[in-house]
């Protein structure tokens, strides 16, 4: 084995010849080894005059010295990059394996249960039970290793998609969630706190979606395809659905999902949540057990629904209520309440049922109370003509601006009738049959709130007078988070409908409609 010294001793061989040798000349032929005698002394130390080692032996040492001496922040960051990278690297393969497992999972159990998914003659539970089970013997059967929380979502995922509506199906469980808006299948929108915001999920493709659509509409007899793009229907527990799909929906399928508490809000949650003062609540009270005609109006999203639902809970509970709605949504307590929805046409444009044939129907049914869950059409002349004919007490929603616009939309609908009336007789028809308005508003910061309470008076000359019993005082201005402090006051009017009230044995505390309270 060599020692140092003669490692160094060959190095400055090979670097004096180098150093005798022209650029571009041939080598000389290396000198004999001289002899240990003729040897002269060498240091057992390298000197600073030496020569390097040959560049085959340096190399691995050179790299290592350039590690070594690389900052150590340098280091760290290579480190972490090839590190995150490897992560992100299985993170993508275990999404990949767990999307493939759930595809081929899903195919499978669709194969073993077959059409007993949509057979309409199974319980809801039993079915549930059925599939989980199912669900889970070919979870069992599959060869690929599967993590237990892995395992817990491919079961959840497929389950929502069997049992309910997909990835939109956790949106629709949580109480936060006011609306779903599906804007295409990569494109989901939430509305929460009055806010929207977008939802961390997807529709696997266009099929996904238009499968989940069939499957919401085709449980309440519809249906929607290139013939009928468009439809409104309802959830089992009274969500409104509407959809549009292609061609009319030029971006994929549109789904807007408007979901209904499974405890409907009453009028303490109203007084809570700002949208009237306990006042107005004890006059709202008073007007239904007194047998006004009533119309909620207000924009869309402004909440009248849910004010329709909490007055019609003023009403007695002796009394026939019969409700006329486009889907069923409405939520009475009331065990005496018969439930009509109108109905579509076929597919061959026949056999349609409107709001309109409802109302006329319901007056042949002897109701105490008619509720109609929106006029928007000549329906609003039938109605108006069952105010007028000994049906007081009903009430109604429709979309307008304000108090005053929800009698000029009244007219406008009375003549989509088709019958060639006056106006002074429509509006004649109007101040005798309403008597209340109750105007709801959507605000910015998403809060809903009744901002008028408006008596229809009488005919003053051609204009129908209107009379503002309490309205909304914006004075107050706004918080610093944008929210409204306003509230909803007096006006310090006597109603003339007091006297109507009276007839039905109902009065009210004059005190209510003083000026220096809320």
């Amino acid at each position: 084995m060599s020692t140092l010294a003669d490692r160094l001793r060959a190095a400055r061989g090979s670097g004096a010849d180098a150093t005798t040798t022209a650029p571009g000349d041939q080598p000389a032929a290396a000198a004999p080894a001289p002899t240990a005698a003729a040897a002269p002394a060498v240091p057992t130390a390298p000197v600073a005059s030496a020569a390097p080692a040959a560049p085959s032996e340096l190399a691995p040492a050179a790299e290592r010295l350039a590690r070594a001496s690389a900052p150590l922040a340098e280091r760290t960051g290579r480190d972490a990059e090839s590190g995150l990278g490897a992560r992100r690297t299985l993170a993508t393969q275990s999404v990949g394996r767990v999307e493939d497992l759930k595809a081929s999972v899903h195919t499978e159990l669709l194969q073993q249960l077959g059409p007993q998914l949509y057979d309409a003659n199974m319980d809801a539970t039993e079915l549930e039970s059925r599939v989980r089970a199912v669900l889970a013997d070919v979870l069992a059967g599959q060869d690929r290793p599967l993590s237990s929380g892995d395992r817990a979502r491919v079961t959840q995922e497929i389950s929502d998609d069997i049992l309910g509506y997909g990835p939109i199906e956790p949106y629709l469980r949580d109480e936060d969630v006011s609306e779903v808006m599906v804007n295409g299948h990569d494109n989901i929108w939430l509305e929460k706190k009055g806010r929207l915001v977008a939802a961390d999920a997807t529709f696997a493709d266009e099929a996904h979606l238009r499968r989940t659509i069939d499957k919401i509409v085709s449980r309440i007899g519809r249906r929607v395809d290139e013939s009928s793009p468009m439809v409104d229907a309802r959830l089992p527990d009274g969500s409104r659905v509407n959809a549009v799909i292609p061609p009319l929906a030029i971006d994929g399928s549109a789904l807007t999902i408007r979901k209904f508490a499974t405890d409907p809000l009453t009028v303490d949650d109203l007084i809570r949540f700002g949208s009237l003062s306990p006042r107005t609540a004890d006059f709202l009270e008073a007007c239904v057990r007194g047998r006004l005609n009533i119309f909620v109006s207000g924009s869309t999203g402004a909440g009248k629904t849910t004010t329709l639902n909490v007055l019609s809970s003023f009403i007695p509970a002796d009394e026939r209520i019969v409700t006329i709605e486009d889907a069923a949504e409405l939520q009475l307590k009331q065990e005496h309440v018969v439930r009509l929805e109108s109905r579509p046409a076929n597919i061959e444009g026949k056999g349609a049922v409107t709001i309109r044939d409802l109302v006329k129907n319901s007056l042949r049914m002897r109701p105490d109370r008619i509720i109609v869950g929106e006029v928007r059409d000549a329906s609003a002349l039938d109605m108006l003509q069952a105010m007028n004919t000994g049906h007081d007490g009903s009430i109604c929603t429709l979309h307008s601006n304000g108090p005053r616009d929800t009698l000029s939309r009244m007219e406008t609908m009375v003549l989509m009738a088709g019958m060639d009336l006056p106006v002074r007789a429509i509006r004649e028809q109007v101040a005798s049959a309403v008597d209340l308005i109750v105007h709801q508003t959507r605000f910015k910061d998403g809060t809903r709130r009744i901002t008028h309470l408006t008596e229809v008076e009488r005919m003053e000359g051609d204009v129908i007078t209107l009379q503002d019993i309490f309205v909304f005082d914006h004075g107050a201005g706004f918080d610093a988070e944008g929210r409204s402090r306003g509230t909803l006051r007096s006006t310090g009017l006597r109603p003339k409908f007091l006297e109507k009230m009276a007839h039905a044995n109902v009065t009210v505390d004059p005190m209510l409609f003083a000026t220096d309270g809320r």
